[in-house]
C-alpha cells in the first residue's frame, strides 16, 4: 500500500464515522496530538504500535495497516548514489 492509498484510506473510514481528526485523537485515548494525528493520516508518521492500536478501532479499520505502507520510506534514505 502507498503513502497515498493510506492516506486516503484513512480519511475515508474518518469522513464514514462523521468525526474529525480532534475527535480521533480522542476518542483513541492515544497520549498524541492532533497535529500528530494528522502527519500520521498524511502518511509523514507512523505511529507506534501502542498508538495505531488504540486509533484503529475507532476507525474500524485494523492497526496492522500503518505498517504495510510504504509510509517512512524518505526518513530511511541516506542520499548516498
Amino acid at each position: 500500500m502507498t503513502k497515498e492509498q493510506l492516506r486516503d484510506m484513512l480519511i475515508k473510514a474518518r469522513e464514514a464515522k462523521q468525526l474529525t481528526q480532534e475527535q480521533v485523537v480522542s476518542l483513541s485515548g492515544a497520549n498524541i496530538t492532533r497535529q500528530y494525528y494528522s502527519m500520521i493520516e498524511n502518511g509523514d508518521r507512523r505511529p507506534s504500535v501502542d498508538v495505531a492500536k488504540k486509533i484503529a478501532p475507532v476507525l474500524g479499520i485494523s492497526w496492522t495497516i500503518f505498517f504495510e505502507t510504504e509510509g517512512n520510506q524518505k526518513l530511511r534514505k541516506t542520499g548516498s548514489s
